[in-house]
């Protein structure tokens, strides 16, 4: 009898064991076997430059299709409305166009090497190289939740929902309508990160929700090597209904994103980037809900529609946004710290609006209930960390509000 307990113990030990060294691999097999499966799925596979490899799966066998609110789902292939601008938003974007803005013909470094077929989507491919050592499967490809940070004095600020632990922000944000959309040119550049759990974003963001538990779907780029392995900049979306805590994630790495567009694989490098002594390259994103069928669509450079958000994934967001932000974010667990973490945001350099080289946002639109894209009435500036990362809006004297943000993250003033 003895012996056979013993024996019963060594079976459990060696389960634990056995258990543990799967939850330790478990990202990395489950990735793998996601990978084999797209690469199953793949009609064509492009091999890129840069080293990604971009698979063109059929449109109805995107991972998309995975969430359980999406079983059925009938995939929209384009928007059906098409917002209308106002003459005063007309005649000052027309008018800041003239001989000043910025070269817009960013593209991605793989569709030098191919291109997938229509009744396809481009998937950049998730390689074992791409995922951080020791990242959780369940955390793979989301952000780090929000945590509140329980500050005296920032709970006594008004915007106390805006600051949180961990996360820097340098936005511009504006609220007090029923927002439908958002619009911003945002220009593209490749600061420093740190560390590998470390990421910068530039981008627009639509949002709904208390500060604990708030919903966002968000795009733009950003250098991000927990979810992409390296440091070059790249595209992405974003979403989250319950503040990154347990849903969404960037681009396709969960499901929940429809994509449409051929053309855009998210998660891939864009090029060419700018530079403080060459010409300057931005994209341009907007974000904006279908009245028709709720779906909040995603379009790259004024012409193409990338893909959307079913309103199904939502809450608050099912009906319209609460604020709007365009602006920079810097993730660290060395921020508000010392030493701070020397992640840049923006180009790494302080608001400049002389030159133009530091992070900005340029003719910022928002659409509300009467489906005209305008310039938002009210804006108001905020920075978490004015001496690590800072900002600059000029809205007199100009014909578009402009937004310049940023900042090198440690320097002597934020040691």
């Amino acid at each position: 009898m003895k012996f056979k307990w013993i024996f019963v113990l060594l079976q459990q030990i060696t389960f634990t064991i056995v258990s543990s060294k799967i939850v330790v691999n478990d990202s990395f097999s489950r990735q793998n076997l996601k990978a084999k499966v797209q690469k199953s799925h793949a009609i064509k596979s492009i091999q890129s430059e840069d080293g990604d490899i971009i698979d063109c799966i059929d449109i109805y066998k995107q991972p998309a299709f995975d969430h359980p609110s999406l079983k059925d789902h009938k995939i929209q292939m384009n928007p059906k409305n098409q917002p209308t601008t106002t003459n005063k938003s007309k005649k000052m974007s027309e008018g800041r166009n003239i001989g000043t803005n910025p070269i817009t013909t960013t593209t991605q470094v793989w569709q030098r090497s191919g291109s997938c077929p229509k009744g396809t989507i481009p998937i950049r491919r998730t390689q074992k190289h791409n995922i951080p050592k020791g990242e959780k499967v369940d955390n793979y490809g989301r952000k780090k939740p929000m945590i509140l940070n329980h500050d005296k004095k920032l709970n006594e600020s008004k915007m106390l929902y805006l600051r949180q632990m961990n996360h820097s922000l340098a936005i511009l944000h504006t609220e007090g309508y029923a927002y439908l959309g958002a619009k911003g040119d945002i220009k593209v550049w490749n600061p420093q990160v740190e560390h590998d759990d470390e990421y910068t974003t530039s981008q627009v963001a639509l949002k709904s929700g208390p500060y604990n538990n708030y919903e966002a779907i968000e795009s733009g780029w950003a250098v991000n090597p927990s979810v992409y392995g390296d440091r070059k900049t790249r595209l992405f979306v974003y979403w989250t209904a319950d503040g990154s805590k347990e849903t969404g994630c960037f681009d396709l790495t969960c499901p929940g994103f429809v994509q449409t567009s051929n053309e855009i694989a998210l998660g891939a490098a864009i090029y060419p980037i700018s530079n403080p002594t060459g010409l300057p390259y931005q994209i341009v994103i907007y974000i904006h809900k279908d009245p028709y069928t709720s779906n909040w669509w995603v379009q790259y450079g004024e012409k193409i529609n990338i893909g959307y958000w079913p309103p199904h994934l939502f809450g608050m967001l099912y009906y319209h946004a609460q604020t709007v932000q365009w602006g920079g974010e810097v993730y660290s667990s060395r921020v508000g710290t010392h030493p701070h973490t020397s992640t840049g945001m923006g180009s790494g350099h302080f608001p400049d609006y002389v030159t133009g080289n530091s992070g900005y946002v340029k003719r910022m639109r928002v659409l509300e209930n009467n489906m005209i894209l305008k310039i938002p009435e009210w804006v108001n500036g905020y920075s978490d960390e004015y001496d690590c990362y800072n900002i600059y809006f000029i809205h007199e004297y100009v014909l578009d509000p402009e937004f310049y943000y940023g900042g090198p993250g440690r320097n002597p003033l934020c040691p």
